[in-house]
């Protein structure tokens, strides 16, 4: 016979972090398009489950001085909705996730959660230097993304935390993302990446999805079309990127990878997808980058 769950439902962020330090093994759930999965195949059964739907301060976004903070709640929908002109990479991602309804009812905050490294919403974080604000009774803090998630299914939070938001730069240049799927919709990825442009800084940053423990930074491939674009004199020129520093930005990226062979796909096919989707991205990201 299975143990009853207790469900703890708080109307407030005050009673939701109360609840948390008073039930540290509950679990949190929003949208549930995670937790759900676990609990329907028998991979989780909290003593407790801590509903945090009614939590009106979750779904608040605001911006200021250029730099957005989302709550946690925000859904995919309305990131795609509101946010999709300030977040264009995390919109793009966003649209690949599951089915309309999903989009209704999924968060990034979920993403975060979870922790999983094929989370189509982690990658444009990464390449966005985003950082996950946590909360607790005791105060906030805030951690750098890449710190955040520290396994595959492993955060950083501590017991008594509540992801409150995560807060990132709103972008300044080209940003773009894509998956690699088993089918053409609602598919989890077998590997993806997010690349965004940051003309100020003259950076391009890249994250790899699927193809490792965690989502990874390219760094090599990032430093090497940074170059290409500072020797070539294309940040000012704005002409277009030569077919040979493209392929060998792809081959950076597939570099970069961590990939293991599961029943989406073999680490050898991976790394070939991701050759293709380095290019891919960074011809499209340019392309926008230099007519705009």
């Amino acid at each position: 016979m299975l143990e009853p769950v207790e469900i703890l439902a708080p109307d407030t962020w005050e009673q939701a972090l109360a609840a948390k330090a008073e039930h540290p093994d509950a679990l949190p759930i929003a949208g549930g398009t995670d937790v759900m999965v676990a609990l329907n195949f028998d991979r989780a059964r909290p003593p407790a489950m801590l509903d945090l739907t009614r939590v009106p301060e979750l779904r608040d976004w605001s911006a200021d001085d250029g730099r957005l903070r989302i709550g946690a709640g925000v859904t995919y929908t309305r990131l795609i909705d509101e946010l999709g002109d300030r977040l264009p990479g995390l919109a793009i991602a966003s649209r690949t996730v599951g089915s309309p309804q999903i989009r209704n009812r999924g968060t990034v905050g979920g993403n975060l959660g979870t922790a999983s490294p094929a989370g189509d919403g982690l990658p444009p974080l990464y390449v966005s230097d985003a950082e996950v604000e946590l909360a607790s009774t005791t105060g906030t803090r805030r951690v750098p993304v890449a710190e955040f998630v520290t396994g595959p299914k492993r955060n950083a939070a501590r017991e008594d935390e509540l992801i409150a938001a995560f807060h990132l730069p709103a972008a300044a240049g080209a940003q773009q993302f894509a998956k690699i799927g088993t089918r053409n919709a609602m598919v989890i990825a077998v590997c993806s990446l997010s690349l965004a442009i940051w003309p100020e800084r003259r950076a391009v940053c890249a994250c790899i999805g699927s193809a490792g423990p965690t989502p990874i930074r390219a760094t090599e491939a990032e430093a090497f079309a940074a170059g290409v674009l500072d020797e070539e004199g294309l940040w000012d020129g704005r002409g277009p990127i030569a077919d040979a520093a493209l392929e060998r930005f792809g081959e950076l990226v597939a570099g970069a990878a961590a990939p293991i062979d599961d029943v989406r796909g073999s680490a050898a096919y991976r790394r070939h997808a991701l050759s293709v989707l380095g290019r891919r991205t960074l011809s499209w990201a340019w392309e926008e980058q230099r007519c705009a």
